[in-house]
């Protein structure tokens, strides 16, 4: 993927979790997928007094990219207000993109930083070409970047039932 267009996948996972509704634990998540066809699909973490109908952040986005048509995805980027990119998809949103994306597929990590660096308006920062190192913040890369195979190995998926 060209800088340009991750630099503007990630600024709209950013601007997903700023609309995040975390009243409980206050811990707000943005994700955006890339849809086959071009399409940014973005969503939030949704949380509920029930807490077990919340939904996280990835999940929306593919839900909402299915409602509209979209049902394959080549990159994944996640964000949170953590200021490392620790934040990965939890064991449920792996499995539920392993439905809908090639064991490939880039799952970038960001921290909360990246938007000081790179705001959403501006170009996209020259750390994000192919080969470049990524910058550090307090000793941790502000981009993290794995496979989903690498995220859900030995996954068992749609492959598995054909």
């Amino acid at each position: 993927m060209d800088p340009t267009q991750l630099h503007a996948l990630i600024s709209s996972a950013f601007k997903a979790r700023d609309n995040a509704h975390a009243p409980y634990s206050k811990f707000r998540v943005g994700a955006a997928l890339l849809s086959s066809s071009g399409a940014h699909i973005a969503g939030c973490n949704v949380e509920n007094a029930s807490y077990g109908a919340g939904i996280c952040a990835e999940r929306t986005a593919i839900v909402k990219g299915v409602s509209e048509g979209e049902k394959q995805y080549t990159a994944v980027v996640v964000v949170s207000d953590v200021p490392t990119p620790t934040i990965s998809p939890c064991g449920i949103c792996r499995q539920s993109l392993r439905e809908f994306c090639p064991l490939s597929t880039p799952v970038y990590m960001v921290a909360s930083t990246y938007p000081a660096l790179a705001p959403a308006d501006g170009p996209a920062p020259a750390f994000l070409a192919p080969g470049e190192p990524w910058p550090r913040t307090t000793d941790e890369k502000v981009v993290v970047v794995l496979t989903l195979e690498q995220l859900l190995p030995m996954s068992f998926g749609p492959d598995n039932l054909t």
